[in-house]
């Protein structure tokens, strides 16, 4: 049933062969039929056949320019970067093309970057900068920009994003389990639906334990903040058994001010970050991690994207990873 060397197959062909319109078949390759019931089979026939779509002229067919941008703080950022390259795989998947602004930490610069790639003619937006109450979201409805937020979420726009809160609660409830009960909490960006969401779901296990954290805020997930949050204990009198840092990268800091203080992770204190970036389980002592599945964010993204609706969530739920920085509760030496 496959072509001869040298011929090429047309729409035209794969409709012959699987009894259907030509319109129905550029439907079904361009995406747009996912609830068919004969999805699978001409996928399958033009496969059979070798038909190779044309993805440019597919873009141009729909008024689209077959690029996606993507708005992430900062690149620096594991987590960030890790979201872009599932989303640009994602897109690569559907035949498009993923380009990256990144925007800081404060609005101004969110909507300096979201304009740049608007600007480039890009055919939607995925946002995983936002913030609760986000200016540039509500700006991105009342404009009817095509978007959608990752792993944060206004509470409005289509958003695709992980179980923040049953991870969080995972986290505390692990070491609840280990017999810890004076525990800190290091809590991210609380304008971040992330963070917050992380920190009610670790209440919510502590609660049900009678036990009240240490908390420490932070204005952003980075390493030095974590570091900072570590120095609040360490220059006091309580020094927690266990801590949960709402990222990775916040449990790397504060990994990192203890061991400056003589205090080992695995031996002297408990830890579990958040994302389970790839260095968490390559550390000397590797680290606990809630494992965020980002690659079913970023496919989710584009099915928020091809909706015909701008609403809707997606969530996908995290795993605990259990290493060698979870410890049971001692007292500290």
């Amino acid at each position: 049933m496959a072509a001869q060397q040298g011929e090429v197959v047309t729409l035209r062909d794969v409709a012959a062969a699987a009894g259907v319109s030509i319109a129905t078949v550029s439907r079904v390759l361009d995406g747009k039929s996912a609830g068919s019931s004969h999805v699978e089979r001409i996928r399958a026939i033009a496969d059979e056949l070798g038909y190779r779509r044309n993805n440019s002229a597919s873009a141009l067919r729909r008024g689209e320019t077959g690029t996606i941008g993507v708005l992430v703080p900062r690149l620096s950022d594991a987590v960030m970067a890790l979201m872009f390259e599932a989303i640009a795989a994602a897109a690569a998947r559907r035949g498009q093309f993923a380009i990256v602004a990144t925007s800081g930490d404060e609005p101004d610069g969110e909507r300096l970057a979201a304009e740049t790639l608007l600007a480039r003619g890009i055919d939607a937006l995925l946002v995983a900068s936002a913030r609760i109450d986000d200016p540039l979201t509500t700006a991105l409805r009342e404009r009817g920009v095509r978007h959608a937020l990752v792993l944060r979420t206004d509470g409005t726009s289509p958003s695709s994003i992980g179980d923040d809160e049953t991870g969080g609660y995972l986290a505390a409830r692990h070491l609840l389990d280990l017999g810890h009960r004076d525990i800190a909490l290091v809590t991210g960006p609380l304008f971040t639906s992330s963070a917050r969401d992380r920190m009610a779901g670790a209440h919510r296990a502590l609660g049900e334990a009678r036990v009240t954290p240490l908390v420490a805020e932070t204005d952003d997930y980075r390493i030095p903040s974590g570091e900072r949050a570590a120095a609040t204990w360490l220059e006091g009198s309580r020094r927690p058994t266990a801590v949960f840092a709402a990222n990775d990268d916040l449990a790397f800091g504060v990994l990192a001010a203890c061991h400056r203080a003589g205090r080992e992770v695995g031996r002297d204190f408990a830890l579990v970050g958040y994302n389970d970036v790839p260095m968490a389980a390559r550390m000397p002592v590797p680290l606990t991690s809630v494992r965020t599945n980002f690659e079913q964010i970023a496919n989710s993204a584009f099915e928020l994207l091809d909706g015909e609706s701008q609403s809707g969530a997606r969530v996908a739920m995290p795993t605990l990873m259990p290493r060698a920085s979870s410890i049971r509760a001692h007292f500290w030496a």
